[in-house]
């Protein structure tokens, strides 16, 4: 458990420096002074030969391929991208991935909600003074939330909504509820509905008081998104693009609004991102520098220091601010300052500060490659070649090959075990 001092210090700050004296956060070493141009200005820094990547970026070739094998038996499409001190030492895809393509990331665009509603809460601290405590049912952050369908409503904290403990029911056929570490079946409820994502979010009714529970519940962080977009005046979208994506050089990029002939007026706070790979490792560089970019303080670093460590919002499960971390140890052979976000279909982002390691796993179906999904122009050379691809049936002789989340932490456990130094 966080000490009362602790959680103090989490409204503060000295947040950093109050994580650093109790040894639950360690700052490694950085690759000094460099960030990648944009990649229309030569991109990011590469190894290729293995000699290379174990002298400069003290990495194994071959166990790095070997992460690289378990990735292309997890997903129809993908891709592994790995850097280290600075250097992109592994760089490879499958099927219908590819360095400029925009898939649908899914959940994994959380994180980027998240990262977002921390610059909101340093750029506009006077509007929104007490922070990720600000109890956010109100007129003046949710106007369209009133008449409130819950009266508990009124209790959910930014915080939480982040942090996913707000008493939002959870989505999927079998939701669960976690209370302290042990899980509860849960009914499934009505979720969010794209047509109309701001109303169908915001009533999604609450299966535990505020605080009392944790559920995976995608309206929650899309509803943080809405508040952003009353203290900011800007569009989820329009916020990312101007404090996160032009200042790191991103290529095309946006969110998958297009549904046929339906075009959502709003991103979704709850995902479907939809960023070049060598991009979406500048998003995972930025927040291993603690929120700089190239002598810019692009992201609060106390903000991103609340995202790998326990966290007073959610007591019940290892997930803080949109990412899952690993300070209790849960993810065996990787570092307990390790954090990521993963999204539907094998996608994910991982961020080690202690290896100074960022990897992003790509993944996804073929229908979370449909160009029309962004109307982002997309490469017209398309891989075809796993279109029909099926993944091997599981059995209980393979069923711990890959684990149940597209072998997302596996991947992570191996990319990390390829750090040789």
């Amino acid at each position: 458990m966080i000490s009362r001092a602790l959680r103090l210090c989490f409204r503060s700050s000295s947040l950093t420096a109050a994580l650093l004296l109790t040894g639950l956060v360690s700052l490694a070493p950085q690759a000094a002074e460099y960030f990648p141009p944009p990649d229309s200005e030569g991109g990011w820094r590469t190894l290729k030969d293995a000699a290379q990547i174990r002298k400069r970026a003290g990495m194994d070739l071959d166990r790095l391929e070997q992460a690289y094998d378990l990735t292309q038996r997890g997903t129809q499409n993908g891709a592994l991208l790995v850097v280290r001190h600075g250097y992109l030492v592994f760089e490879r895809y499958f099927g219908r991935a590819q360095r400029n393509v925009n898939p649908d990331m899914a959940s994994t665009g959380k994180a980027y909600t998240s990262i977002a509603c921390g610059i909101m809460l340093h750029e506009f601290h006077d509007q929104i003074p007490d922070g990720l405590d600000t109890k956010v049912f109100t007129e003046h952050f949710l106007p369209e939330a009133f008449p409130l369908n819950d009266p508990r409503k009124a209790d959910i904290r930014l915080g939480q909504l982040l942090s996913m403990s707000a008493g939002y029911w959870g989505e999927g056929g079998a939701p669960t509820g976690v209370v302290m570490g042990k899980v509860q079946q849960l009914k499934p409820v009505p979720g969010q509905d794209i047509h109309d994502l701001d109303q169908s979010s915001l009533r999604v009714p609450l299966w535990t008081d505020p605080g009392a529970g944790y559920s995976y519940s995608s309206p929650a962080p899309h509803i943080a998104s809405i508040v952003l977009r009353h203290v900011t005046g800007m569009d989820l979208q329009e916020y990312i693009n101007r404090r996160l994506a032009q200042p790191m050089g991103w290529g095309p990029w946006g969110y998958c609004l297009h549904r046929g002939d339906f075009v959502m007026p709003h991103a979704n706070g709850a995902g479907s991102i939809a960023v070049h790979a060598t991009d979406a490792l500048r998003f995972g560089y930025c927040l291993l520098h603690h929120g700089q970019w190239n002598g810019k303080q692009l992201v609060p670093a106390d903000y991103i220091a609340r995202c790998n460590q326990p966290s007073p919002y959610n007591p019940h499960t290892p997930f803080s601010l949109q990412f899952e971390h690993n300070a209790d140890g849960h993810v065996v052979g990787a570092p307990k300052d390790a954090f990521y976000k993963s999204g539907a279909g094998g996608f994910g982002i991982f961020i080690v500060p202690s290896l100074d390691l960022v990897i992003y796993k790509m993944g996804g179906n073929n229908g979370q490659y449909d160009p029309t999904l962004t109307g982002i122009p997309q490469p017209t050379e398309v891989d075809h070649s796993r279109d029909n691809w099926t993944p091997i049936p599981r059995t209980p002789f393979n069923e711990g090959s890959l684990g149940g989340d597209d072998g997302l932490r596996r991947v992570l456990e191996m990319v990390s075990h390829a750090v040789r130094e």
